[in-house]
């Protein structure tokens, strides 16, 4: 009679919230605006990914200027003023008007820091409750992600919207799995891990069982744009739909950067490095090939300087630019080394144009948008052997 009971409740529980579920995307999809919605969680980054964002939004304005544009935002300081403030200081970027904001209380749901282990997995469906709370508070016509989260196209789907997908890079991709698979220690593969046998193993059949689940959802995207061929033959592999993928280059101001002298200060000459401050940038790499470069000069030759900038998106890497910071004076080159966070348009154009060369050392990089920015400032491009595949921009284009 207990169990019975049980059961029945369970039952009734579970037919109110799937009813209750069916009501929400019944109400969004009876209620669905003409508009082009964005779904960019992190609208405050300062980063390749939101340079896509303006310019997005900027086509589509330019396109057809009678469409909405609104963007899903986590950021709860931001405003349609912020914004459209943003892309012209941050990127250069000139909107035609302001677009429309629907914040988002839920962001934690999708943030590393929420998932100390399993956090692909964890901010993966993160993402399907935040895009929830997105769908409900506001449907448009088109869906548009621009932040890679492919968890939420099933969900916006259901909601009636077409979605529209821009690719930096795979959630997992061949690559990873095949680190894993080599015990090789990296920033998606962690130390202890990869000394461990058992551990390995078991991290090989969860990044199969990710990667199969990521198939599915990219697969519901009715657009694919993505930024390079090697991302390209990435998703058309891992998503299945090769007729629905576009390859669209990432927007970079080549024009205005090639139009900076190529006269440089020769003293102090200065190597830049324009990324974002998240691990897989390697800039604790770059300082210690610096270090090393400063330790086999001539005692009379002068010292070069070496310029960090990009944006910190939070606390994390706000603490990795000071552990970067501290490795430099414990690599004794503190006096020979610069950190420019968060910088506007006309600064990075300004410290770009004062630069004889940029690193770049991320290993997984498809499309570095900086080193794009190096060659058309006039800045030599030092890269990983294993890395960048900006270089390969020319042969693409």
């Amino acid at each position: 009679m207990v169990y019975q009971f049980v059961i029945w409740g369970l039952i009734t529980v579970l037919s109110a919230l799937i009813l209750r579920i069916s009501l929400h995307i019944s109400t969004g999809r009876s209620n669905r605006k003409r508009a082009v919605a964005f779904f960019h969680p992190f609208t405050n980054d300062g980063g390749g990914g939101e340079r896509v964002l303006w310019c997005a939004v900027k086509a589509i304005q330019d396109e057809n200027p009678s469409l909405d544009c609104l963007v899903y935002t986590g950021d709860h300081d931001a405003s349609p003023h912020s914004l459209t403030a943003r892309a012209v200081d941050r990127f250069g970027v000139n909107l035609l008007r302001q677009p429309k904001v629907v914040h988002l209380s839920k962001r934690k749901w999708i943030e590393e820091a929420t998932y100390p282990r399993l956090t692909m997995i964890g901010q993966s469906l993160g993402s399907v409750y935040l895009s929830w709370e997105a769908l409900t508070k506001f449907t448009p016509t088109f869906y548009f992600d621009t932040a890679g989260y492919a968890f939420t196209y099933p969900i916006a789907r259901l909601f009636g919207c077409r979605v529209i997908c821009y690719t930096h890079y795979p959630t997992i991709s061949c690559d990873m799995l095949s680190r894993v698979r080599r015990r090789s220690s990296m920033y998606n593969n962690d130390d202890f891990i990869a000394r461990s046998n058992l551990l390995s193993s078991c991290k090989v059949v969860y990044y199969n069982l990710f990667s199969r689940m990521y198939g599915i959802v990219g697969s519901c995207a009715h657009l694919a744009m993505v930024n390079s061929s090697w991302t390209q033959s990435h998703i058309e592999k891992l998503w299945s739909i090769p007729q629905r993928t576009k390859r669209v280059y990432p927007p970079c101001d080549t024009s205005g950067l090639q139009a900076l002298p190529l006269e440089r200060p020769a003293e102090p000459a200065k190597i830049i490095s324009v990324a974002q401050f998240r691990p897989e940038k390697a800039h604790g790499l770059q300082l210690e090939a610096f270090a090393v470069a400063i330790g086999k000069l001539n005692a009379h030759f002068p010292r070069p300087k070496l310029q960090f900038v990009g944006s910190c998106r939070n606390k994390a890497d706000e603490e990795r630019v000071q552990r970067l910071k501290d490795k430099a004076i414990e690599l004794k080159v503190d006096g020979d080394v610069e950190f420019h966070k968060n910088v506007m348009y006309r600064d990075l154009v300004q410290l770009l144009g004062g630069a004889i060369a940029g690193i770049h050392s991320m290993t997984d990089e498809h499309f570095g948008i900086s080193v794009v920015e190096y060659m058309a400032a006039g800045a030599i491009p030092i890269e990983v052997a294993l890395g960048a595949m900006a270089s390969a921009f020319a042969h693409e284009r």
